[in-house]
């Protein structure tokens, strides 16, 4: 399967989300893409950040511009992967989430971000369910940025024959002072320690993070992210043994295709425990019924 993994500068004005949307997915079908891929909130703004909050926000505008961006996955023939903000009833506030869009142009999933930080939560309503489809028979499934702070996800996703893992982030639009300023929190003498496109948190651990997932769990995960400036990383590709096979440029518009081979067998050096981990079988081999193996505090 062939995957674009796309950034762009995402801002609180849906038609111009929207324009970038439907040129990258135009774009990722000329390159073959099978499916294309946008960050946390690429078509409503993420809100806290991209815009102060949902007050006043046109839903209708919103609605409009989704059925847009179904009309150009049916035309591209691409699936879709968008994030976006899904109204809900009432005063309930709205899910941070993707749709999932196949190459008819129907949304055939939808994934609520499940662990909203604190500030999140002034804005969104949490999810509480997973989400899986398959693409050529890859079976897929989808994360939302601060998810990855809860390898437990993870698993359960792989319990569930997840081989391919979009994981949308919103990880920018910030401003080089917040972004100078987090830098010294960390500390410029702990720099040379933690290699990273920005020295801020979420450009240390959010990369580390999916090579850790990646290589853990034995499953590709595409990584989406704006663009807009700052932004803390750009979007990357990871394969299954943890190995980053494309990057974009930070700061940067653009498409990453990248072709995903789930029949390649790239070194995998916990392939024979990693079911019987799932299985709560916390060991290796066989442990020995020896009293000097119970007992733990001789010599």
């Amino acid at each position: 399967m062939t995957v674009a993994t796309c950034q762009f500068p995402v801002s609180a004005d849906v038609s111009a989300n929207l324009g970038h949307i439907t040129r990258q997915i135009r774009a990722a079908a000329r390159r073959g893409a099978d499916v294309v891929q946008f960050c946390e909130g690429a078509l409503s703004g993420y809100a806290g950040v991209d815009l102060p909050s949902f007050d006043g926000f046109d839903w209708a505008a919103l609605r409009q511009a989704t059925l847009a961006v179904l009309d150009a996955a049916r035309e591209a023939g691409v699936w879709v992967v968008l994030g976006s903000a899904h109204p809900l009833s009432g005063p309930a506030r709205p899910h941070n989430c993707l749709y999932v869009i196949d190459s008819t142009g129907q949304i055939v999933e939808r994934y609520d971000k499940r662990f909203c930080g604190g500030e999140d939560l002034r804005h969104y309503s949490p999810g509480d369910h997973f989400s899986t489809w398959t693409i050529n028979g890859i079976r897929c499934g989808a994360l939302i940025c601060y998810d990855y702070r809860f390898p437990e996800l993870y698993r359960e996703y792989l319990r569930r024959g997840v081989q391919l893992m979009f994981h949308s982030f919103h990880a920018g639009n910030r401003s080089r002072a917040t972004m100078a300023g987090i830098g010294e929190q960390i500390g410029p003498q702990l720099a040379r320690l933690n290699r990273a496109a920005s020295f801020t948190y979420p450009g240390i651990t959010m990369p580390a993070s999916m090579t850790a997932a990646a290589a853990s769990s034995y499953m590709w995960i595409s990584c989406a992210n704006t663009s807009a400036a700052e932004s803390c990383w750009p979007a990357f590709m990871v394969r299954a043994d943890g190995i980053t096979v494309g990057r974009l440029r930070r700061n940067v518009a653009g498409v990453l295709v990248t072709t995903v081979d789930t029949d390649a067998v790239p070194y995998d050096s916990t392939v024979a425990w990693r079911g019987r981990a799932l299985a709560g079988q916390l060991h290796s081999g066989t442990v020995p019924a020896d009293p000097r193996s119970a007992d733990r505090a001789t010599i």
